[in-house]
């Protein structure tokens, strides 16, 4: 199961390898971009709404199960980052904690486990033969490079269509997990499913069809303070209140 202490050690994994590099390069310990935010938002442990008992058994026990290993978790990750930066106005893939998202759809979508396992594998072969490391140990402008080659479905080179197919999945993944979270309806402006207030049919349409409200219905249906009083019928079927 992952915890908090988890999450840690897989931003240690990667801080140490690229600090060392910047040290090198900078003379000074300090990251940027993916590398200093892996420390992701943690999803939930259950859900309550909506869901049967056998459900919440079901994700109770896909939530105590873990598939990726932590390198492979890392570079969703990052990623995820790439695709959905946290510097976006309402928070990135990070902040709505979708590395934990896409591993629980790959335990509960079974068929997703190949092709992310083997995505990764490419990604980090790909990122070996033209940089000389693993994708995550790369440089942050050397990731971007190998995104920008495959991030697109146009792109004909025999070569990337693997990259390009399981990057395509990794983007439909991070942005469907994203937009089914509060962060992501709040950027899409999504209310939910509130109540609204019915004050009654405009009078210009009555008046144009020639009807009005009779002043009994108007002070039991279009009260709006009575909103909230369900409402009484004698037993000839007529309003009481």
């Amino acid at each position: 199961m992952k915890t908090l202490n988890r999450r840690e050690t897989l931003k240690s994994l990667l801080l140490a390898p690229l600090a060392g590099g910047i040290i090198a390069s900078t003379g000074c310990a300090t990251s940027t971009g993916a590398a200093a935010r892996m420390n992701w938002t943690a999803l939930p442990d259950s859900y309550s709404y909506g869901r049967t008992a056998v459900e919440m058994q079901t994700d109770a026990e896909l939530m105590q199960e873990s598939y990726f290993r932590e390198h492979e978790l890392l570079t969703i990750a990052v990623l995820c980052d790439i695709i959905l930066p946290s510097d976006h106005a309402n928070g990135g893939a990070l902040d709505a904690g979708l590395p934990d998202f896409v591993e629980f759809i790959v335990k509960d979508r079974t068929n997703f486990k190949l092709p992310i396992r083997g995505g990764i594998a490419w990604l980090d072969v790909y990122a070996i033969e033209h940089f000389g490391a693993d994708f995550i140990n790369i440089t942050e402008a050397q990731r971007l490079t190998v995104c920008d080659r495959i991030a697109y479905p146009d792109v004909t080179d025999a070569q990337l269509q693997a990259g390009i197919s399981f990057f395509a999945l990794m983007r439909n993944l991070t942005l469907t997990g994203y937009y089914t979270t509060a962060a992501g309806f709040k950027d899409l402006g999504y209310q939910g499913n509130t109540p609204n207030v019915w004050d009654g049919v405009p009078a210009a349409v009555l008046q144009r069809h020639g009807v009005a409200y009779e002043a009994e219905w108007l002070a039991k249906c279009v009260d709006q303070s009575r909103r909230d009083i369900p409402a009484q019928w004698d037993d000839d079927m007529k309003l009481i209140s």
